[in-house]
């Protein structure tokens, strides 16, 4: 009986992960069924009702707190609202990111994206250098990487595969279906990214949430970790780093914005500053999120400060 007990707590999370795969689908079918705008409505309407009785809608509250202080407590459910709506839109928005892009030319309307900054996706192209992409967490964050892919830009996205394996494997279905290179972040990634960036090719990464091993950068006024990967890939092949962000307009219809290229801070030996690169990201990032507050993921902790390394003590 122990053995059994011993091989079930094993193998439940597993067995319980396959269980779920045709649930999963079964709700992606429905959502094709339903149409972009009405899955988008449905899944957000949702979301936005459910989310709010989760453990992660404390966290959302506190990091609104957080981020801004000056707002009374009803304007922060509010914002925490929308950003639970958002959520449920991007889910189920899954279903339909093969034909966002798509336009009838016979009808001007279903032009759902706008895309600024095209020249800049045409130098990254043709420029015959490397590049780096830094976004985050807002509006339906899938839609960069499919961008590039649109614009014949040879680009790989690092991605953090769901927990659930269910969801998972139909993310990672979907991914390759409508993007170009993926890579997913883990032990062992790091080469496979400095591969990618020594081919000349394009590393796009999502550099909003909390790195156990990072820098620590300012962010709303309070320090966190930060992934410093791009950093670093900037600083040893001096490549340009841009910046994209998406911003939802009105349903499933969406603004994609391309930067130019950072001027980021160097050191006093001429070498891009790792730490103040990762800063001027960060602030960027900010920026995006302070002017569409209710499109960013605010269920993520962010903020950590017992995770913050330690100040060293005074030598005596």
């Amino acid at each position: 009986m122990l053995r059994l007990a011993l091989v079930l707590k094993r193998h439940l999370p597993r067995l319980a992960g396959l269980a779920m795969i045709p649930l999963i689908r079964t709700l992606f079918w429905l959502a094709r069924r339903l149409g972009t705008d009405q899955a988008s409505r449905v899944g957000g309407r949702i979301v936005r009702t459910v989310g709010p009785f989760l453990p992660a809608h404390r966290t959302a509250m506190a990091n609104l707190a957080l981020a801004f202080p000056d707002l009374d407590p009803a304007a922060r459910r509010a914002l925490a609202g929308e950003a639970w709506d958002n959520l449920g839109r991007t889910g189920a928005e899954y279903a339909h990111l093969h034909t966002l892009f798509d336009v009838d030319a016979a009808d001007p309307a279903s032009q759902r994206m706008q895309v600024s900054g095209e020249g800049h996706f045409a130098d990254l192209r043709d420029d015959g250098k490397p590049g780096l992409i830094f976004s985050a967490h807002l509006a339906n964050w899938e839609l960069p990487a499919i961008c590039a892919a649109r614009y014949g830009l040879d680009a790989t996205a690092i991605f953090r595969p769901p927990n659930d394996a269910a969801s998972a494997r139909l993310v990672q279905e979907v991914r390759r279906e409508t993007m170009g290179g993926l890579a997913a972040a883990g032990q062992g990634a790091v080469f496979a990214m400095q591969g990618v960036v020594e081919r000349g090719g394009h590393l796009g990464q999502l550099i909003d949430q909390h790195f156990t091993r990072g820098v620590v950068v300012e962010f709303f006024g309070r320090p966190v970790l930060v992934n410093p990967l791009l950093g670093k890939l900037a600083r040893h092949y001096e490549c340009p780093v841009h910046g994209v962000r998406v911003v939802r307009r009105d349903g499933a219809r969406f603004s994609l914005e391309l930067t130019p290229p950072l001027d980021l801070p160097r050191d006093a030996s001429g070498a891009i500053d790792v730490q103040g690169a990762m800063q001027a990201m960060t602030r960027v990032v900010e920026d995006w999120i302070r002017e569409n507050p209710g499109q960013w993921l605010w269920m993520h902790r962010r903020w950590r400060p017992s995770m913050l390394p330690k100040p060293k003590a005074p030598a005596i």
